[in-house]
């Protein structure tokens, strides 16, 4: 995975934390890391949301052999604004998400992430982030407290990337094994 803003966020949060240390600056840098934990959590989530968006979005471009009419339609309906909607950020899976694609993408799915306990771990640490987000924005943002650190916000987010990296091969694998369904089967999946 490429350096991204969340990782450069993560380690100039480490190096400003240390020189704070440095100095005795225990009051500046109680502010300092309060502050850079949720600018992390809010980059990390936003991150996330333009990756899976896009990703989406991609693939819908694909499957409409890149047809404007059909992709500005689902850009305007179903992705624009919608990415919170997307999950239940309460639960520990994605099942709720998968389901949007499908019930055969949903069964798909589950077994892919039964058979994968990284993945499965991947989509936890995804779906926490996602609702540690939620709760930052939706309870006053300036005076929220944070519970978690910076390094277990990091972790969160390189936990959570595997998800956001699988989710369109995913998409692609089940897509392309539809086809070959439909072709042998004369009917989909």
């Amino acid at each position: 995975m490429a350096d991204t803003i969340v990782d450069r966020l993560h380690n100039e949060l480490s190096i400003l934390l240390t020189i704070l240390d440095r100095a005795n600056e225990i009051s500046l840098r109680s502010t300092a890391d309060d502050n850079w934990r949720k600018s992390l959590l809010l980059s990390a989530a936003s991150h996330f949301e333009r990756r899976m968006t896009d990703n989406v979005l991609e693939f819908i471009n694909e499957m409409a052999n890149e047809n404007y009419l059909i992709t500005s339609f689902v850009k305007n309906k179903a992705i624009s604004r919608q990415y919170h909607t997307w999950f239940n950020w309460d639960q520990t899976n994605a099942n709720s998400f998968f389901g949007l694609f499908g019930d055969s993408f949903r069964i798909f799915m589950k077994e892919k992430v039964k058979d994968d306990t990284q993945l499965a771990e991947s989509i936890k640490a995804f779906l926490e982030l996602g609702a540690e987000r939620n709760r930052l924005v939706h309870q006053d943002y300036g005076t929220f407290s944070m519970e978690k650190t910076a390094d277990e916000i990091y972790n969160l987010y390189t936990k959570a990337s595997r998800f956001v990296e699988e989710f369109p091969r995913a998409l692609s694998e089940f897509s392309q094994a539809q086809q070959i369904a439909i072709q042998t089967r004369g009917g989909p999946l």
